[in-house]
């Protein structure tokens, strides 16, 4: 494609996501299946350049100001990620004589609104969360892409196994620094025709969420229930810990999603999962399991500000306004699954949130009305930037 074609593409496509009344991933994707005709390389260097725009909104508009032409069309330009020498074979003389002006501004002399991209209200609160040294790691951690984690289903196959069929392919995977199942990919391989994928020696899945499942530590035979199932990445990784014994509740209130989770459920091979679509959180089924549960998962609704690598949109259309919604809704959901528990049980609850408004506050609630004291299991730094941003009693990616 012409460089002014594509080009030109970038700039529709970042007018679009600017809008910021769909998710970012749905417009891309809509994008896309608009134009079928585009290649790997087109697709990915759009979609890239769009990412990055949202990871940079504030520092980027910045910079263009001292441009000409559509402000959609600048933000490609200084965003652009794909190669440097195409994209110039779209600029005119004026255009290329301001990115290389562009290109001597000294970034980090800017303010600190400007390198690090983040909404007033949520600079704020993470800076009165984080101790000083911690801000500025994390700011950098989260307005990088996000590597792409793979969980070893241990009902098929082993880590070390799944490694070498990946290199064999081309792909090199390395051992995550925490899970004992996880191996982490670099780019945005083909995984969905290899092997060990159609064979559910492998599924997609974020470091993060398989230590939820590691947390959650169901035993064989034992009965659990995933409350907040969603697709269901982590119901595999709790089914493959029980070994494919017991009872294995998975709930969500979207049916929508819990269809996404049966082929991955007929790849798995486990067949002590029972997904099932509830009305509410205190559906009848719930009721009927009351204090027969030995774990129970609460992976709750939350803003996901703890997956900007992967969703830099939600940083501009979350609000505190919408996360004082959620934390009324996490209480809720945590009291009633709360009752499944029989003595003893272990409860797990987590959010993809950074907030202490959705983790810390919520889990205080919970215990002041339940009259009892948890376990944190939030570290107490931040997790180091190479891991999931998941932070368990606390913080996802993918699931």
């Amino acid at each position: 494609m012409h460089p002014n074609a594509l080009l030109d593409l970038a700039t529709e496509l970042i007018r679009q996501l600017l809008r910021m009344d769909q998710p970012a991933d749905g417009v891309v994707s809509v994008f896309f299946r608009r134009h079928k005709a585009l290649g790997a390389r087109e697709r990915h260097a759009l979609a890239e350049t769009a990412y990055a725009v949202l990871r940079q909104r504030l520092l980027l508009q910045h910079l263009a100001q001292s441009g000409s032409g559509a402000l959609e069309r600048r933000l490609a330009i200084l965003a652009w990620q794909g190669s440097a020498t195409f994209v110039r074979g779209a600029l005119g003389p004026h255009e290329q004589q301001w990115l290389s002006h562009v290109a001597t501004v000294d970034r980090g002399s800017l303010p600190e609104k400007l390198r690090h991209n983040l909404p007033d209200w949520l600079a704020a609160a993470l800076h009165q969360q984080l101790p000083a040294d911690d801000f500025w790691p994390l700011v950098q951690a989260l307005n990088e892409p996000a590597p792409l984690d793979l969980r070893v289903n241990a009902v098929k196959a082993k880590r070390d196994e799944v490694q070498r069929a990946l290199a064999a392919a081309g792909i090199d995977a390395q051992i995550t620094p925490f899970s004992p199942w996880g191996l982490r990919v670099q780019g945005k391989p083909a995984l969905n025709k290899l092997d060990v994928f159609l064979s559910g020696a492998v599924e997609v899945q974020d470091e993060g969420s398989q230590l939820l499942a590691l947390l959650t530590d169901a035993k064989r035979g034992e009965m659990v229930v995933d409350f907040c199932a969603g697709a269901g990445g982590k119901t595999l990784a709790l089914g493959a810990s029980m070994r494919n014994t017991g009872r294995l509740y998975a709930f969500d209130v979207s049916g929508h999603r819990l269809d996404s989770l049966k082929p991955r459920l007929a790849r798995s091979g486990l067949s002590n999962v029972h997904p099932a679509q509830l009305a509410h959180e205190r559906d009848d089924r719930v009721r009927r399991l009351a204090g027969k549960i030995d774990r129970v998962l609460v992976d709750a609704p939350c803003s996901g500000l703890g997956t900007l690598r992967r969703n830099p949109d939600l940083k501009w259309r979350q609000s505190p306004a919408s996360i004082a919604e959620l934390q009324v809704k996490q209480i809720a959901i945590l009291s009633s699954a709360a009752r499944l528990l029989k003595p003893g049980g272990r409860l797990v609850y987590a959010t993809c949130s950074l907030l202490a408004a959705e983790n810390e506050q919520v889990a205080t609630a919970f215990e002041a009305a339940q009259g009892v004291t948890s376990r944190s299991c939030r570290p107490s730094r931040p997790w180091p930037r190479h891991t999931s941003s998941r932070q368990p009693h606390s913080s996802r990616g993918q699931d």
